[in-house]
């Protein structure tokens, strides 16, 4: 009996890249996490990474073959091979293709983090035999992954699919791109945070929420103290929900998705936030999409989503390629 191929699944963040061998059923058979350390170059990180990658291959190596890299990241761009300005990273532009290849002669594909989750959805989670979808991420940010007739839309320059940075509020809230009023300002880790410090100033109902410094707030607590009926968290979900609800059926509008799969911290909130905006969400279809499009929470939970996303986008690659 031959042994089983397996790609590496690379998801470097600010903070950590965590990396893991992935077979084609979507198992990880071994990972590991190291710290990214923003002061870094790219160059001592893909050294750390790639000798990392070597010790840990060889524990399996004796059942399993090394086929291929994806690599997440942000601002990942799928045709370069770049990463051009990761936000908390001060590596500029840096090929990491040709980080990686450097040191180990393997196919290595790239794109970024909410693409990567799209692709794992595809192959390993909740869109399973779908061709069309879209993946929300809704994390300190928003990203999206947008699939069309089977294929990820990465448009002409391998930046499409920005969901998080469409305008719902003309004139609205700064946010972190350096535009006003994006989605992402609204409906994400962050978004929620700074619409309950609004809300504070606005209502006057009793709230622990009064008592938690901004830097110390979180969507777990948001969403705790949602659930024992606090009236300024429940307002702040509300509010998410419809700027959230909104923007999807906007998006259905040019994409017409099987489904919606949402993804991310702000979905541990649960029912919280999903019943809300699937109540958003019909209110603004048109009228020939309502009932007909499936809001889902994501199949990659209960494992490494990141990895596998990243593994996923190698599997495929190297599917269309024949290098497999």
């Amino acid at each position: 009996m031959g042994k089983i191929k397996v790609t590496l699944g690379v998801d470097i963040g600010g903070t950590k890249t965590a990396f893991g061998f992935v077979d084609q059923s979507g198992n990880i058979v071994i990972e590991k996490t190291i710290p990214t350390n923003s002061k870094k170059s790219a160059s001592i990180l893909f050294r750390e990474l790639v000798k990392q990658t070597q010790e840990m291959f060889s524990e399996i190596s004796d059942r399993y073959d090394f086929a291929g890299v994806g690599i997440g990241a942000p601002n990942g761009n799928y045709f370069t091979g770049s990463v051009v300005n990761p936000p908390n990273m001060n590596w500029g532009s840096v090929n990491l293709v040709e980080a990686f290849n450097k040191y180990m002669d393997i196919p290595v594909f790239v794109t970024n983090d909410a693409n990567a989750t799209a692709i794992g959805e595809m192959l390993f989670g909740a869109a399973r035999g779908m061709k069309n979808f879209i993946v929300l991420t809704l994390g300190t940010g928003l990203g999206s992954g947008i699939v069309i007739n089977g294929e990820l839309v990465y448009g002409e320059d391998g930046f499409a699919g920005e969901l998080g940075h469409t305008c719902v509020e003309p004139n609205g809230r700064q946010c972190g791109c350096g535009n006003r009023g994006c989605l992402e300002a609204y409906a994400s880790v962050t978004g929620i945070r700074r619409t309950v410090y609004i809300l504070l100033g606005e209502m006057t109902a009793d709230s622990p929420l009064r008592k938690i410094a901004f830097d110390d707030l979180d969507a777990k607590m948001i969403s705790e103290l949602a659930r024992q009926g606090d009236p300024i968290a429940l307002k702040a979900f509300e509010i998410t929900a419809e700027f959230l609800g909104m923007s999807m059926a906007n998006a259905v509008a040019f994409s017409r998705p099987e489904a919606i799969i949402l993804f991310g911290g702000l979905t541990g909130a649960g029912d919280l936030l999903l019943q809300p905006t699937k109540n958003a969400f019909e209110k603004y279809l048109l009228d020939l999409f309502r009932g007909k499009i499936q809001v889902l929470k994501s199949g990659l939970e209960n494992s490494n989503a990141a990895i596998l996303g990243a593994a996923a986008l190698a599997w495929t690659e190297l599917e269309k390629k024949a290098l497999i």
